[in-house]
């Protein structure tokens, strides 16, 4: 396994969508880095995407920072909002160091997915893992947190942004 370098914004890559992944197992290496550099950042979550990759893919893992791992492998992955409210919540982003943005997201999703094996996953989130799993796969569609505010806000804080780099 090997450290993989994420893009920061404003990198291109950061911005194009993200093409379906047709064979999972072809991805297992890319997973196995994704993971290890998921955890070295110190992040929740990584899509292809930050590191380079078209592919739509992510990792997760909502609990690890409570002292339990529960690594998940999201391929292909779809989102549907389920009924409930919406929620501000604070999200900061491996691909924008130093920059937390309150974001309104739904509190409760289900998740469909693919794992390595070629296996079908369908599950409920709510929490910290509903919001990391809609802010990874908004990278596969290349939308960063920060488009979710005002376009007045993104301004300011895009120049905050710049002059912290």
């Amino acid at each position: 396994m090997s450290l993989l370098p994420i893009l920061t914004w404003p990198d291109t890559g950061l911005r194009a969508a993200s093409m379906p992944v047709r064979a999972p197992s072809a991805v297992a290496r890319l997973v196995e880095d994704m993971f290890e550099t998921m955890y070295a950042a110190p992040g929740r979550g990584l899509a292809a995407p930050q590191v380079g990759v078209r592919s739509r893919l992510f990792v997760m893992d909502a609990t690890w920072k409570d002292g339990e791992k529960t690594p998940t492998v999201c391929i292909n992955p779809v989102v549907a909002p389920l009924d409930g409210p919406e929620e501000p919540g604070e999200e900061a982003c491996l691909s924008m160091p130093g920059v937390s943005v309150m974001v309104t997201r739904p509190t409760r999703i289900r998740l469909r997915y693919t794992d390595l094996d070629d296996k079908t996953h369908e599950v409920v989130l709510t929490g910290a893992a509903a919001r990391i799993a809609q802010h990874e796969t908004d990278h596969l569609d290349g939308v960063m947190h920060f488009q979710h505010l005002p376009l007045a806000e993104r301004g300011v804080l895009l120049a905050e942004y710049e002059a912290l780099r």
